[in-house]
Parts: C-alpha cells; structure tokens; sequence
C-alpha cells in the first residue's frame, strides 16, 4: 500500500467516525431539549409526553414480558410477508420476463395496482382473508408483491444484453440463461430489494394491526391513542423503528459475509 492509499483510508475512517459521532450527538440533543421543554412546560406532557416518561414504561412493559410479547407477534408477522412477497414477487417477475407476451398484458395492471394506496385497501383484504394473522400477513404481502415485481423485472431486463445473446449463440436454454446469467448478475438489485421490502412489510403488519388485531406493536399503538396514552404511542413506535434498524443491520452483516465470501 501507498502512502497516499493509507492516508486515504484514514481520512476514510475519521470521516466516518466524525459521522457518527454527529448522528448521536444529534440525537442525544433532540431527546434532552425533549425532555426540557416537557418538564418546563413549553410543550403540554399530556400530548407530547416526554423521553423519561417513555422510557419508565418501556422498563415496565419489559418486566412484565408484554413489549417482548408484542414485538415478537409482529416480527414474526413481518417474516412472513418479507419471505412471502419478496418470493412470490421475484417468481411473477421470472415470468413476465422469459414470457413476453404476458408482460405486456398485464403491464397496466400493474402499474395501476402500484399507484393505488395498498392501506386503503387493507380493510378489504381483511375481510376476504380473514380477521387474523392470515389477513395481516395478506395485507403485508400486497404493499411489498408489486414493489418486487416492478423492480426485479426492471433488474432483469437491465441485464446486459450481449450476455444474453452469446448465451443464445451457445444454445443455452432459458432456465440455464436465467440461472446462470440473470439472476446472478441481479444478485445486488435483487437483495435490495430484499431490504426495501423489510419496511413495506412492516407498514402492512401495522396498518393490519390497527385494523383486527389484539397484539403486536400496531395494537399497543392504537390502544395508546384510543386511551390518549402518548407515552405508550412513542414506546410502540420506538419499539418498531429499533427492530427495524436491528432487521436491517442483521441482513447488511449478513451481506457483508456473503460478498466476502464470493471475492
């Protein structure tokens, strides 16, 4: 290594650091000047609650195991959409890609699918799939299915295409193109996807919760607000945004091992 490529990797380190250093920084200034303007009265507690408040109850909740068993409902939830529609979304995408024809036909559909408002429609899904964990998973599984089809048939086709004709010139069959052409060569969009769809599905299991459900984060933050508990609110919400971040760290580690591994 160079002088100037080890200079280079550590003015890297110390941007990265000096980043990080600012994001805490930031935050620890947001919940203190919170937590001053709850106590002095400047914002009402009642409405706003405050940090201290928040965090007695979030204590609470763990010792009686009820934040536990509330997190666990809904990520176990959320699992199953990520699993369900990133699968059945990346399998329709195959499909619309090696069979032209129906891709054109069902393009529209897709697109006019894509911009309806998926929560709208929550309530419905609901009732034809059932006022329980089916319907919050179905709920789930339909705000991240057209997002992954979308954008793993854009993957695909994005794929470049004098690889695609050479495989052609060899005589490669369509499975053979697909499994060693197009698919690897999508591996990055195709595991963004994957993380793009860990908050969609989490915004499915919410809004399925708030709708039937009688456990999970989504139940804990409707009751909160029917019972103008906004501590309870927050605590919900900071619960659900700390698993995603959690969700989302776990799969980049995991990523990280995977590309290591295939250098």
């Amino acid at each position: 290594m160079t002088n100037e490529h080890i200079e280079f990797i550590k003015n890297f380190k110390r941007r990265k650091r000096i980043i990080l250093f600012s994001q805490v920084s930031l935050l620890i200034f947001i919940i203190l000047l919170w937590e001053l303007l709850s106590e002095t009265k400047l914002i009402d507690p009642f409405i706003f609650s405050a940090p201290s408040s928040v965090f007695k109850l979030f204590i609470d909740y763990l010792k009686t195991f009820e934040l536990i068993r509330h997190s666990l409902v809904s990520t176990f939830e959320v699992l199953i959409g990520l699993f369900l529609g990133t699968f059945f979304g990346i399998l329709i995408a195959i499909i619309l890609y090696e069979f032209k024809i129906i891709d054109k036909i069902l393009e529209p559909f897709l697109v006019v699918f894509n911009a309806l408002p998926k929560t709208a429609l929550a309530p419905i899904l609901i009732i034809w799939a059932g006022a329980n964990l089916k319907g919050i998973v179905v709920v789930s599984i339909s705000i991240s299915l057209i997002i992954t089809i979308i954008n793993a048939k854009m993957a695909f086709n994005n794929v470049d295409s004098d690889k695609v004709k050479l495989f052609k010139t060899l005589n490669a069959t369509k499975f053979k193109t697909l499994w060693y052409l197009i698919l690897p060569a999508s591996k990055e969009e195709l595991l963004n996807i994957i993380k793009i769809n860990i908050g969609m599905s989490w915004i499915g299991v919410i809004v399925g919760e708030f709708i039937v459900s009688k456990e999970g984060l989504g139940y804990l933050i409707t009751y909160g607000s029917q019972v103008f508990r906004m501590d309870l609110v927050i605590m919900g919400i900071t619960t659900l945004a700390l698993i995603t971040l959690l969700m989302y760290q776990t799969l980049n580690f995991l990523l990280k091992i995977i590309r290591e591994k295939n250098k």
